[in-house]
């Protein structure tokens, strides 16, 4: 759907002057603005600043105030009588000289706000580990008179799916949190101003009233309606700090202030374990070279900004469980910032805004969030690539994705959500999935539905393997498929009805306010333990597995003779093993109607909660033991890869990326010192690798 655009308020100073026009102007059109106004850079790092006194004493005061003061206590405050929302809290403040770029979750930094409409038992638990008491009026309101997420997904949940999740065959299901992976296009803020955008959803709304009654005619209504509510709270929000954001940003200042206002609305209303940023680097570059120009900034100013805004995203904090964290291996949130690769006009979309967002990772040091995620390309500006290559090695903080896939599939205004989810800024969304343990299905296929570590039958109707002789390659598989298709049917099933409840109970309106009013869905499906059931499945076919049983008859290990092929090895016959379970997985999921007729996707992805599924499984044919912690991602089983870390990445390259839409993770460890003995060599060595492994396929 097409949304009018009208010209900005007037005002002394036009805040679109100076840029060339086009589409963008009469319709909400971001790529079309940055494609007509951005300047790609080939040059080098030289031009950079270090941090100013400023931020050096405002990071000072957050380290030592706040962020020392959180490592001791887990938890450095909680808001326990204040329900999250946009303009839920009054403005907050680092210290008396934090105005380069303002706003905090709640009023303090690092304070923590409930979020309820998700599930209060969650955050219920989340006060009491903080070592804090509910409020007992907030608690009767979620418990008697409001309905959550969770009570909802609960009162339909089947009896199926709640043994999937007993058993954890099925686990972080975003059943009492935010499911995250919806990325609003925060720029518009920024070029357009919030009466505009509010403005364009009103005509929106009303564009349907000549359609007959239907749910998805009253849905649309109601949920732009929120979206139009939403809006309006992000401006009052804005102007509790100050600032009018009705109006376009007239500086980059300002176009950097109005996009962040529009991504704290988000963190400030919603807990999604990936609350990405998207991609900002080009649109923000447009901004800074024209005050660059004018003489209104200079190259200090401007990374301070970048320096401030940085700041900002690593302290946004969610209240969760310990159970929570221990799922994901800490305390995350994925604000992840993706950037460079190229448009597809061919030029690089690699600016000096590039750059000087990698340069945080030395002015304020090396920090998980934002998760820097560079589009990688061997084309890439010779002086970039060099400049990531250098900051990986001293930082270990920025991840990169394949330019040319991406590109491909999802258009050059593609951004990352959580880790390597793609999708297009403000044209498309995900219902976050979780992942289900792909590994633990093959035990079960053996063993009939039983659970390995339990002993209890899950699933029913399914027989397991009987006798005391070797396990056989084509019985075995044919096993796994039959149960695949309860596994994966049982799955599928819970995620359309969490995201049917998330819709109607913890709708994220003013992210969808930053989006198109049609869009495209997807279903975020995803697995666990690939490298497992490949490693398990190649030993089955070309060594002698032998089950080995308890008393009762169950399956509790296997002994294995003779070699066979490890996957990560750039080995066909073990990495076709590992593609066919992608494809088989993928097909099934394909065939079963989805909430909202979402597009099925699907990750390979554990890059934390490989430690919580290897718990809950047992022992392998492979010989991986049971209770032990999975290999993350698309990664070989640890120690199986004996070929070095470019057979790897070969490995996982055989991996149909069209089985894998919504990413495929390979994590790998490179000390400094096994890349070469000069810094110039290390960087040097490090680009080759990169380039190999992102070889653009044909």
């Amino acid at each position: 759907m097409t949304t009018q655009m009208t010209a900005p308020a007037a005002q002394t100073t036009d805040p679109w002057t100076g840029f060339v026009t086009g589409p963008w102007t009469e319709d909400i059109d971001v790529r079309d603005f940055i494609q007509r106004n951005y300047t790609p850079y080939e040059g080098d790092a030289s031009f950079l600043s270090g941090p100013t006194e400023k931020t050096l004493r405002t990071w000072d005061t957050l380290e030592k105030k706040y962020l020392s003061v959180e490592r001791e206590r887990r938890v450095f405050d909680v808001d326990t009588h204040t329900p999250a929302d946009v303009d839920a809290f009054g403005p907050g403040y680092i210290s008396e000289d934090d105005d380069v770029v303002v706003g905090l979750q709640t009023d303090v930094p690092l304070k923590r706000a409930m979020m309820p409409n998700g599930g209060w038992r969650m955050v219920e638990t989340a006060i009491k580990e903080a070592g804090k008491e509910p409020d007992p009026e907030i608690r009767k309101i979620f418990t008697q008179y409001r309905k959550t997420h969770n009570d909802a997904v609960f009162d339909i949940y089947t009896p199926r799916i709640r043994a999937a999740r007993h058993s954890h065959i099925i686990t972080g299901l975003p059943d009492a949190y935010g499911r995250g992976r919806i990325i609003g296009d925060y720029r518009r803020v920024a070029l357009y101003g919030v009466d505009a955008l509010i403005a364009a959803k009103k005509v929106d709304k009303d564009k349907v009233t000549d359609q007959p009654f239907s749910e998805q005619w009253a849905r649309y209504r109601e949920e732009h309606s929120e979206q139009i509510k939403a809006l309006q709270k992000l401006k009052r929000m804005a102007a509790s700090y100050g600032f009018d954001i009705s109006r376009p940003a007239a500086t980059a200042q300002e176009a950097v202030q109005w996009t962040y206002f529009g991504y704290l609305a988000s963190v400030k209303s919603q807990d999604g374990a990936a609350m990405s940023i998207g991609r900002l680097s080009a649109f923000f570059d447009i901004y800074f070279e024209r005050d660059l120009a004018a003489g209104r900034l200079t190259e200090r100013d401007a990374q301070e900004i970048v320096d401030a805004l940085v700041m900002k995203l690593r302290i946004v904090r969610f209240l969760r469980t310990i159970d929570y964290d221990q799922i994901f291996s800490g305390d995350p949130y994925w604000a992840t910032w993706s950037d460079a690769g190229f448009g597809d006009d061919g030029r690089t979309l690699v600016t000096k805004t590039s750059f000087r967002l990698l340069q945080t990772l030395r002015n304020l040091g090396p920090a998980p969030e934002p998760n820097i995620t560079i589009f990688w390309n061997e084309n890439l500006p010779e002086g970039y690539k060099r400049f990531c290559a250098a900051i990986s090695i001293e930082t270990s903080a920025i991840q990169y994705e394949s330019d040319e896939q991406i590109r491909c599939h999802w258009g050059d205004d593609a951004a990352i959500a959580c880790c390597v989810s793609p999708m297009r800024v403000g044209k498309q969304m995900q219902f976050f999935g979780a992942r289900v343990n792909a590994a633990k299905a093959l035990l079960y296929a053996i063993n009939g539905g039983r659970d390995e570590m339990s002993g209890e039958q899950i699933v029913k109707g399914h027989e397991p393997v009987r006798g005391d002789g070797p396990l056989d390659f084509d019985d075995v598989w044919n096993r796994y498929e039959e149960m695949l298709d309860w596994v994966v049917g049982t799955y599928v099933e819970a995620l359309n009805i969490i995201h049917y409840c998330h819709d109607r109970y913890a709708y994220e309106a003013v992210e969808m306010a930053l989006h198109d009013s049609d869009i495209v869905r997807t279903m975020g499906c995803g697995i666990a333990g690939l490298s497992i059931v490949a490693d398990s499945l190649s030993a089955i076919k070309y060594a002698t597995v032998t089950p080995v049983r308890d008393e009762t008859g169950l399956i509790v290990d296997y002994a294995t003779e003779g070699e066979y092929p490890a996957y990560g090895n750039d080995d066909d016959r073990a990495d076709e093993i590992a593609a066919a379970v992608v494809h088989t997985i993928m097909s099934k999921i394909r065939e079963i109607p989805l909430y909202r007729d979402a597009v099925p996707t699907q990750s390979v992805l554990t890059i934390t909660s490989n430690v919580v599924y290897g718990k809950a499984t047992g022992a392998f044919p492979s010989g991986h033991k049971a209770g032990t912690p999975f290999a993350p991602g698309a990664n070989p089983e640890n120690g199986i890869d004996t070929h070095g870390m470019v057979a790897s990445m070969l490995s996982v390259g055989k991996l149909d990326y069209n089985d894998a839409l919504d990413g495929i993770s390979l994590t790998n460890t490179i000390t400094p010192s096994g890349l070469g003995q000069t810094k110039d060599e290390q960087i040097t060595n490090l680009v080759g690798i990169l380039d190999v492994g992102f070889v653009p396929e044909g």
